[in-house]
């Protein structure tokens, strides 16, 4: 059955659902809310540290419904904007509605489940031209990277286990803990 009557706008709503499934998953959650927050924020604060080519290219790769939220908002003109680590920190947790300690882990576990869905070209493109203290919020070291992976499997597979109640609950980015 067609939820809009437009068979691509339908692909794309299905296509972003599988994306937030696996983003939700990462972090051992079905919360597609805190899903949506994370990635959105994360889309965001990369896109406006980026050049404009390659925030198009990144964007390019995106469905269709992801590629609009990523558009959102942006200035072309004004980018790269340039800020501090700090200031990178705020925002993103700003937007994701998560806690300030919680950020690299998001970014991290956002940009293994882009790295899914998205070229390695153009993931790694986008990350080359972050500067290296900012590139540490979003990306996970090989071996961190290896190790979410493992961790946090894409959702469907076997070794997909979601985080328990006790970890949930204690957890800032699942809703838990104190913000």
């Amino acid at each position: 059955m067609s939820r809009t009557g437009v068979d691509s706008l339908d692909r794309s709503i299905d296509k972003t659902n599988a994306w937030l499934a696996d983003v939700a998953a990462s972090f051992g959650t079905e919360d597609r809310r805190l899903a949506y927050r994370v990635t959105r924020s994360w889309l965001h604060t990369v896109r406006d540290r980026l050049p404009v080519p390659i925030a198009a290219h990144v964007a390019a790769q995106l469905p269709e419904l992801l590629r609009g939220v990523f558009y959102e908002g942006w200035n072309p003109s004004k980018v790269p904007i340039k800020y501090s680590k700090d200031e990178y920190v705020a925002r993103f947790a700003r937007d994701a509605q998560i806690h300030h300690t919680e950020v690299p882990r998001a970014g991290g576990l956002v940009t293994s489940a882009m790295r899914r869905h998205i070229s390695a070209g153009a993931i790694n493109e986008a990350l080359g031209v972050l500067p290296a203290d900012i590139r540490s919020l979003v990306a996970f070291t090989d071996g961190q990277d290896a190790a979410a992976e493992q961790a946090h499997p894409k959702p469907g597979s076997a070794a997909h286990e979601p985080m328990n109640a006790a970890d949930q609950a204690a957890s800032p980015a699942t809703g838990g803990g104190s913000q």
